[in-house]
């Protein structure tokens, strides 16, 4: 007889078995369907009779697995893995492939573009609409604020201020500038007005030092003047340049001491050449009228008192002109003059080399006559009278008289004292001239032979 605190252990159970075969687990590496054992029916654990005991799991027998009928044999599966290394291998290639027609288009555009350029820049005829096409002309500009200052710097040493002196006193300031070198000896340049009636004429250089010059030469109607100077130092000699190549607009610079030469010594002043070729009638002595036509170039550098006898340079820093006035007027500004720098050198390199710069004259005294003014002559509307025949002169010689009135040379109508003036300062002496004139209310002509008279 059993008691409550017995194990008993109850007949084992029959194994059931599936009438379904469990699909075999697949080996990887050989591709074999392998059957599964079936593990040995263990005995039923015995229940439990005391407490804090686990009943015993009770393990149910596995029945064996058949292959899968439908399971991919070893050489269909090595052949589908090939065609996915292949396909894998494939698809590379044709990416890389892809890439490579990519950069050549890209690179087919790239030259075509350039190609296409270099044919319509350098052959603008092949495109059809040639009004398309804009042609781009460059032009190298030979100035910049720095080329100009270092152009001054270029000059600023060879300028000097002129000082007038008569009598022991400063009577005028003006600027000149070192012209030529002859070994020790210099030459400077200058207007004939700076110096004009000067018993002394000292030069300051930019270093300060004060030196007393000779003056060696002057023609007032070209208004230059040219002193001498020797010194064992070195001065800085100017670069001259060349009018026949500056055109209208070019840019200019004047340096100069205008106004306190204490003060505003070597300004330098910009502006550009106005105009050439300009012919300016001129006071040359203390008259009413003008004495002289000057051929000056026009710029609108502002020159002023002081100025006179100063460089007018180009932006190479070359000298093309001697500044030498300025027209003043109420209506007037920005309208200065300057020699060039031919008309001067042609006079000064006479006077350095000795020649005589004596300009030819007819030995008279005159005045100009025009109509409505008091001095007037029936029958003549413009013309220069003659109111004094000097003795033994060219005019003499020719049978002019006191009350004739000149109204021609060599055919050029003349109607002021600055034009007779410029006609016969053409010539030089032993040339011969004709002169048409006035007397009486008729007209005559005469030959007159330019002689050196000093009467």
């Amino acid at each position: 007889m059993q008691t409550d605190n017995q194990n008993v252990f109850p007949s084992p159970e029959p194994v059931k078995t599936d009438p379904k075969p469990v699909n075999t687990p697949i080996n990887q590496y050989n591709q074999v369907s392998v059957p599964v054992q079936a593990a040995t029916p263990a005995p039923t654990a015995p229940a439990p009779t005391q407490v804090g005991q686990e009943p015993v799991k009770r393990v149910e027998e596995v029945k064996p697995v058949e292959p899968n009928k439908t399971t991919t044999s070893f050489s269909e599966l090595l052949a589908e893995t090939e065609q996915k290394e292949q396909r894998k291998i494939e698809n590379k290639k044709n990416g890389k492939d892809t890439l490579k027609l990519v950069f050549l288009i890209v690179l087919t555009c790239l030259l075509s573009s350039g190609l296409t350029i270099l044919l319509i820049s350098k052959f603008p005829k092949l495109v059809g609409n040639k009004k398309e096409v804009t042609t781009v002309t460059t032009q190298d500009i030979n100035i910049t604020e720095n080329g100009l200052s270092s152009s001054v710097e270029k000059v600023y040493d060879s300028v000097v201020i002129v000082k007038n002196y008569k009598y022991g006193y400063l009577y005028a300031t003006g600027t000149g500038f070192v012209y030529k070198q002859s070994g020790d000896t210099y030459y400077l340049l200058t207007n004939y007005h700076v110096i004009k009636e000067a018993t002394q004429v000292k030069i300051v250089l930019t270093t300060g030092d004060e030196y007393e010059v000779k003056v060696i030469g002057k023609d007032q109607y070209a208004d230059i003047a040219v002193m001498e100077y020797k010194s064992s130092k070195q001065l800085k000699v100017i670069d001259v340049g060349d009018n026949t190549k500056t055109k209208v607009g070019d840019t200019v610079f004047a340096i100069g001491a205008p106004l306190d030469s204490s003060v505003f010594s070597w300004s330098v002043t910009r502006g550009v050449l106005s105009g050439k070729d300009r012919q300016v009638a001129v006071k040359v002595d203390s008259s009413t009228t003008a004495d002289w036509i000057m051929n000056v170039i026009q710029t609108d550098a502002a020159i002023n008192s002081g100025n006179s006898g100063g460089p007018l340079c180009n932006v190479n820093g070359e000298v093309i002109g001697i500044t030498n006035m300025k027209l003043l007027d109420s209506g007037i500004e920005g309208m200065g003059f300057a020699i060039p720098i031919e008309d001067a050198t042609f006079y000064a390199d006479a006077i350095i080399n000795g020649e005589d710069i004596t300009r030819p004259v007819l030995g008279i005294a005159m005045y100009e006559v025009k109509s409505g003014s008091s001095y007037r002559i029936e029958g003549v509307a413009q013309g220069v009278g003659i109111s004094r025949v000097f003795t033994d002169s060219p005019a003499e010689r020719s049978h002019l008289m006191a009350g004739d009135v000149i109204i021609g040379v060599d055919n050029v109508k003349i109607s002021t004292i600055a034009e007779l003036r410029v006609q016969l300062y053409k010539h030089k002496f032993g040339d011969k001239v004709n002169i048409k004139y006035v007397r009486s209310g008729q007209t005559y002509t005469t030959q007159v032979e330019l002689f050196k008279y000093t009467g």
